[in-house]
């Protein structure tokens, strides 16, 4: 074959070869265009879909006449997706961030603060973000809507900034009321929680949703979240919105209705901060100083069902500082204890010796195991305990006396005999962990060293100091105190220094010192304000020891009833009748002729009877503890100021002003018209939800 032939073959395959890669390249082009055409544009366009999450407003709480504690309002806010901020260049990412923090009013330190990951070591706490890392993070709330329809219309200057609409907790604050302890806030939900949620597939949560943290938001937070929905939006490369597709619009979060009474809350607040004021006010004539009156708590209840009426505790705090994100300093000032921990709830968390208000369940323990109405004992103005004389408040002496006037004028000298009778009988083997003590059974019988069980979190037992927990404590501190009792420091009290040989050596005994002090509220057992009032609940309604709850009702966005909470009886204490009868007769004289008597003259008891008992709780380097405690046949009121003087001279004339409030009183009349509840009680109605969304006080027809 010649070379030219050869060369014409070449060529030949050459061009065959470059058709057919044309032909293939042309069929390919035809089948994505035109037969698989619309497979790869649906996939292409679902590339370019992304479904941002719309938070469902949440629900509501409201009092038990409707009034709303809680509710939300609109919020604009400016958000980063740290996505599309990673596609930066560094440059543009510093441009980005500058030109936002102009634009919202806030430093460019602030915005790269926010957009950290909680955990990280730059991190700081309060201003991270401890939500989903897929999630874009809020970095302003709050934000004027023309700063937001600016970002909007200029998306293309704003890659990966979103402005939305987003509803935020508020309260409306009927009658200035506080309630912050009872209500709780909200936080962003943690990566730990989401992980969480998703296993048990609940969808009710997402990256970017807020939880409850404390009281009913937290304990209802299940109901009162709703169902976020989705909306489906076109973007480019840059992360720049071009287009809305479909929304899914979720669902509301359901109404929780409380059985708290807003104007009642308010009534118990003032008076609260009042007595603390005035309390500081006041000198100690023990101490020659101020009273210190560090912290209260007052909690109003319904005897015949547990349900809170009010419940105020101070120091407390203003439940708004949450809803944009909380401050480094102010998170640092709600955990201070020199702020006086306002995070705290004294009437659930705080911990208290009772004091003499703790003398009606002694009798209860007295006259179910042995004593009778009958008993006479000598109300000494001390009795002597060893090489200690325990003695009567201000010494006095009022000679033989029954246990109803033992009440009234508050003896000690008188419970002293008793609890020092019961230790001689059942306890002088001071090791016998064992060892009968009825004082302490009936303490327990009425609920003492236990959670109450209400529906606020974080509730705290209090402590029965028996002798199980004295062999317990000493187990745990005996290495301590002998090690301190050997190398005392050279600044060491002479008391620190005796007490630490002496627990070195007996710390585990209980001796008769341990079973008068109980008798009387003093020494190491505490309890809450909560669990007092329930025990005093008891007394009032005839031996029912009923579960403590804020909530009454769940109603869904619709105005149905989702669920009704019926009154929870938890216990019958194991007290005669007769004995419960017989101690209300002599509460009735407490507040008659007894020591709150000065405080409730001229109130219409005949019509309102009330019963009380008032107490001044001491304890080892401290002022007193004022405390009273009081019930009618419908609702039961306590009080306690720390180191704020004596029960009824500290806290008796807020407790009658809070029973004014509730039964209408004016000028020694009951009015019923004026009473702060409708009906005097609450009963089991519900708000009335009309169809407009508004909500209506119970019907009182029936």
């Amino acid at each position: 074959m010649d070379t030219r032939t050869s060369s014409r073959l070449r060529l030949i395959v050459v061009q065959a070869l470059v058709f057919s890669l044309f032909v293939t390249l042309f069929a390919r082009l035809w089948y994505l265009q035109v037969a698989g055409g619309e497979v790869y544009q649906a996939k292409a366009a679902s590339q370019s879909v992304r479904e941002i999450v719309l938070q469902p407003d949440r629900g509501l709480i409201v009092d038990a006449q409707g009034r709303p504690l809680v509710n939300n309002r609109s919020s604009w806010v400016v958000s980063i997706d740290r996505t599309t901020l990673g596609k930066l260049p560094a440059e543009e990412r510093a441009t980005l961030i500058r030109r936002v923090a102009s634009v919202v009013e806030v430093s460019p330190e602030s915005i790269r603060a926010r957009l950290l990951n909680c955990g990280a070591p730059e991190s700081v706490s309060g201003t991270c973000w401890n939500g989903s890392p897929y999630q874009p993070v809020p970095v302003a709330n709050d934000v004027d809507p023309k700063v937001s329809l600016k970002i909007r219309e200029q998306a293309e200057d704003y890659p990966g900034v979103l402005a939305q609409r987003e509803s935020v907790r508020a309260y409306p604050r009927p009658y200035d009321v506080n309630a912050a302890h009872l209500l709780g806030y909200l936080s962003p939900i943690t990566e730990g929680e989401l992980d969480e949620a998703q296993t048990r597939l609940d969808s009710s949560v997402n990256g970017a949703s807020r939880v409850g943290r404390a009281g009913v938001e937290k304990e209802y937070d299940a109901y009162l979240r709703g169902m976020p929905g989705y909306q489906r939006v076109e973007v480019n490369s840059m992360g720049m919105v071009m287009d809305e597709h479909s929304l899914d619009a979720g669902t509301p979060g359901s109404t929780v209705v409380t059985s708290l009474d807003a104007r009642v809350q308010s009534v118990v607040e003032k008076q609260l901060k009042e007595t603390i004021k005035t309390a500081r006010a006041t000198t100690d004539t023990v101490t020659g100083k101020k009273y210190v009156a560090d912290s209260g708590a007052v909690v109003v209840m319904e005897a015949k069902t547990g349900r809170i009426v009010a419940m105020a505790s101070e120091p407390t705090y203003d439940p708004g500082v949450w809803v944009n994100g909380i401050s480094q300093k102010e998170l640092t000032r709600l955990y201070s204890e020199k702020a006086g921990t306002p995070l705290l709830s004294r009437a659930t968390q705080g911990q208290f010796a009772p004091g003499s208000t703790w003398k009606p369940m002694m009798t209860a323990g007295a006259m179910t195991n042995g004593y009778g109405k009958d008993t006479r004992l000598n109300c000494s103005s001390s009795f002597q305990v060893g090489n200690r004389a325990f003695k009567n408040y201000e010494s006095g002496a009022y000679g033989s006396i029954g246990f109803d006037k033992a009440l009234e004028v508050s003896c000690n000298t008188f419970f002293y005999r008793i609890g020092y009778d019961f230790w001689s009988r059942y306890g002088r083997d001071v090791s016998d962990v064992n060892a009968k003590d009825p004082l302490v059974a009936e303490a327990k019988e009425f609920g003492f060293g236990a959670e109450t069980g209400i529906d606020i979190p974080g509730e705290a037992p209090g402590r029965i100091a028996d002798r199980k927990w004295k062999k317990q404590y000493y187990e745990s501190q005996k290495d301590y105190y002998c090690d301190l009792a050997k190398n005392p420091p050279k600044d060491a009290s002479a008391f620190l220094k005796k007490f630490s040989r002496e627990f070195c050596i007996e710390g585990f005994a209980y001796r008769a010192g341990d079973a008068v002090n109980f008798s009387i509220g003093q020494g190491d057992t505490i309890v809450t304000p909560l669990q007092l009032a329930r025990a005093y609940g008891a007394f009032s309604n005839g031996g029912t020891l009923y579960e403590p709850r804020v909530a009454k009702a769940i109603v869904d966005a619709e105005g149905k009833l989702v669920k009704e909470f019926e009154p929870t009886v938890q216990a019958e204490v194991d007290v005669p009748k007769g004995v419960l009868g017989y101690i209300d007769e002599s509460l009735k004289g407490v507040t008659r002729q007894g020591t709150m008597s000065w405080r409730m003259g001229g109130f219409p008891l005949d019509e309102v009877p009330i019963r009380s008992k008032t107490g001044s709780a001491e304890v080892y380097g401290k002022q007193s503890t004022s405390w009273v405690a009081s019930y009618s046949d419908d609702y039961v009121v306590v009080m306690m100021v720390s180191q704020g003087g004596t029960g009824s001279g500290t806290s008796g004339p807020a407790v009658r002003k809070i029973w004014e409030t509730l039964y209408g009183v004016k000028e020694e009349t009951v009015d019923p018209k004026r009473a702060a509840i409708p009906g005097v009680v609450q009963g089991d109605d519900l708000p009335i939800f009309a169809e407009d969304g508004s909500i209506l006080p119970p019907s009182r027809e029936k």
